[in-house]
């Protein structure tokens, strides 16, 4: 006897016996396998375009190309487009208030930006467990993969508090004496100084932080996300 595919068979229900799927429902077949790896292989390259623009794009090697203007967009034209926006919609006090709010999480030490990096970690996470968990364990991944995605997470976790508590150098008029000599002043780059603000000797790569209101040896920037300066 004739044994007809599911395919066959629908061929034979809607359009007739024809012996053979329509063209339709081939592309659809041909398509089933396709769809996943492309849309990954779409998403991969979308990923490291984006990254590549925010870390690299105002290298010399990218000016005047595409790569340079997504930079631009991510780093401060997008920021810019939306406060245009809001200033049309809600008019200037509203765009006011979004540039206090900015001023306030960003040039100020407090915890905000803490707890929202937290949030956004925990409910990333939340997230990968409601949907994907139920797919582990497979083929190609054992249930130990459950297990390392909490320990990894919580180290991260872990090394996220201790960076957010950790002294970045604060020179203090106790121990600036023991800077100065680590990181002597050459006298060209670097010269013999005092902070304004502490009225301290400041060492040589050392600055004070307008944020923090503190001098940081080596120091290189203000993390908001952490409350914490970073040195060199």
């Amino acid at each position: 006897p004739l044994t007809l595919s599911i395919e066959t068979q629908f061929c034979v229900g809607r359009e007739g016996w024809s012996g053979e799927p329509t063209r339709r429902q081939r592309r659809g077949i041909a398509g089933d396998g396709m769809d996943v790896p492309w849309l990954l292989v779409a998403h991969g390259s979308v990923t490291a375009l984006v990254v590549v623009s925010f870390l690299c794009g105002q290298w010399p090697i990218f000016e005047g190309t595409f790569v340079q203007s997504i930079n631009h967009f991510l780093t401060s034209g997008a920021y810019r487009h939306f406060l245009r926006l809001v200033q049309a919609a809600c008019g200037t006090g509203a765009r006011d208030l979004v540039l206090g709010v900015e001023q306030y999480c960003c040039d100020r030490p407090n915890p905000i930006l803490q707890v929202l990096y937290v949030a956004i970690i925990g409910g990333t996470y939340f997230i990968i467990v409601q949907s994907s968990f139920k797919y582990i364990p497979g083929y190609y991944v054992s249930v130990l993969h459950r297990y390392l995605s909490i320990v990894v997470v919580s180290i991260g976790a872990i090394l996220f508090v201790l960076t957010s508590f950790s002294d970045p150098g604060t020179v203090t008029s106790e121990n600036v004496s023991q800077y100065v000599s680590a990181y002597p002043f050459d006298n060209i780059i670097y010269v013999e100084k005092e902070c304004s603000t502490c009225r301290i000797t400041r060492p040589a790569r050392a600055k004070h932080c307008r944020i923090c209101n503190r001098c940081v040896a080596r120091f290189d920037h203000h993390c908001g996300w952490m409350v914490l300066l970073f040195a060199a």
